[in-house]
């Protein structure tokens, strides 16, 4: 079809073909990436199918799947079987959330810190390690994925969470984000799918579009992530992997019940597909919630990557988590540790074993579900909880609105009233949801009365909206 018949006619997406150079492809999924980034097509907007772009540039049909490929491996788009690609919800902006800049003037809802007030708690430990005899040998190149007995600390504190294991099947790595690297490194290649939910890990969004993986959002109820969903999609999309998180999922707080759990393995079985399992909230759930029977690692584990951090039950400071992967793993994990890590601190994780064999870490747990329950008290007493299985001590909570503010705009509005908190754009994984939230972090302020007065904050902005 000629080109100038498409000059009066509707497209959301316009390319000047004279602004394309060799190879075509590539600079059409840079002009992409460009016009997204700029705001020139908004999240959620609707490209033109790839046919009806190729005759409104004269350019062959492939050329468009290439781009379009190229652009939904970075996550800056996605397509729905049957209905078109849209642009993603968070392509926009970056969406990885640290404490890198944020400014000392804001009260934190934001950011999930663990409590800090309690690693004071840490201190005597620490100056226990610094005087032991060996400490020396602590700062070498030896025992990359971590000492023996160190390994054996790990497996210990993770026995109440379902977790059997050899430490040969186990290393210690930098936090759990470290070990989400690894893993994507280690077993996944750029094009590969993982299956997540509608909202999830914002972090993870990124690690993946850095290794250019594609995730595919799995619908779920108060129960978790739906099985027949999964299934469905491993038929439609060819699904390599799963990323969860069933003690208390980031964002959402959901708790995967047991049933839910056994009908997740068996699909992720039958299907032969990698779970990723985060359990980084495991701690409290074991021996506190009265339905936990442990992770899903023990229904399969040659197929899971277990990841147990230490962040947020010890001590965020002292970067540290425990990867428990099944056999068929083991020889890439190491070799992904190898060429990410080259190794973790052994200090760090020294004393990081101290604080479990000396009981530190359990009197840590025990104040932290304190303090978790206090603030979720201030929570509860301005706001309701929205209906979900939400987990009774999370550090944050997931807070149902009602805005037409973008994402960015609705961040900022709440920066001028003194906080920060943020919008559920950030967790949205390649689809479109009407229904938007806030995460608000209840584990961040330094003190409680601190955390109280934000929490009025947002209560009182949110009238305003």
């Amino acid at each position: 079809m000629p080109v100038n018949s498409f000059l009066d006619y509707h497209m959301s997406w316009k390319p000047e073909k004279h602004q394309l150079k060799r190879p075509i492809y590539l600079s059409l999924a840079e002009k992409l990436e460009q016009d997204i980034k700029s705001g020139l097509l908004a999240p959620g907007t609707k490209l033109p199918p790839q046919r009806e772009l190729a005759d409104f540039l004269d350019i062959n049909f492939t050329t468009i799947t290439r781009a379009y490929s190229l652009c939904e491996r970075k996550g800056l788009i996605y397509a729905i079987t049957g209905s078109g690609t849209f642009v993603s919800p968070n392509a926009k902006l970056p969406i990885t959330i640290s404490m890198d800049n944020t400014p000392k003037n804001l009260i934190e809802l934001g950011f999930i810190a663990s409590f800090e007030q309690c690693n004071s708690m840490v201190v005597e430990t620490v100056q226990e390690v610094s005087r032991k005899k060996y400490v020396e040998q602590l700062f070498g190149y030896d025992d990359p994925t971590g000492m023996q007995h160190q390994k054996m600390a790990g497996i210990n504190w993770m026995k109440p969470f379902g977790i059997e294991a050899g430490p040969e099947n186990m290393a210690i790595v930098s936090g759990a984000l470290n070990a989400l690297a690894i893993t994507l490194y280690a077993l996944f290649e750029p094009g590969d799918k993982i299956a997540v939910d509608t909202f999830t890990y914002s972090n993870f969004i990124e690690l993946a579009r850095t290794f250019q993986i594609q995730l595919i959002p799995i619908s779920g109820d108060e129960e978790g992530m739906l099985p027949a969903e999964l299934y469905n999609q491993c038929i439609l999309s060819g699904i390599d992997g799963v990323f969860l998180m069933p003690s208390c999922s980031n964002p959402t707080t959901v708790m995967i019940s047991q049933q839910r759990k056994k009908e997740l393995a068996k699909v992720i079985q039958k299907q032969n597909l990698i779970l990723i399992e985060d359990d980084v909230y495991a701690f409290l759930s074991a021996g506190l919630i009265k339905d936990y029977e442990g992770s899903m690692y023990q229904f399969i584990p040659d197929q899971t990557i277990y990841i147990c951090g230490t962040s947020k039950s010890i001590c965020s400071g002292l970067r540290i988590a425990y990867m428990v992967f099944g056999e068929q793993f083991r020889e890439k994990i190491l070799k992904g540790i190898f060429n990410i890590n080259v190794k973790t601190s052994s200090f760090d994780a020294e004393i990081i074993t101290e604080l479990i064999l000396n009981g530190t870490a359990h009197q840590i747990v025990n104040e932290k579900k304190r303090l978790a329950e206090c603030a979720d008290k201030l929570y509860q007493d301005r706001f309701s909880s929205h209906g979900l299985n939400e987990h009774p001590y999370s550090f944050h909570r997931w807070l149902p609105i009602s805005s037409k503010l973008s994402s960015e705009h609705l961040e900022d509005r709440f920066k001028e009233h003194g906080i920060q908190v943020f919008h559920s754009d950030r967790f949205l994984c390649n689809t479109s949801e009407h229904k938007t939230f806030l995460r608000v972090a209840l584990s961040s302020c330094s003190t409680l009365e601190e955390l109280e007065n934000g929490l009025h904050i947002l209560k009182n902005a949110l009238e305003f909206l």
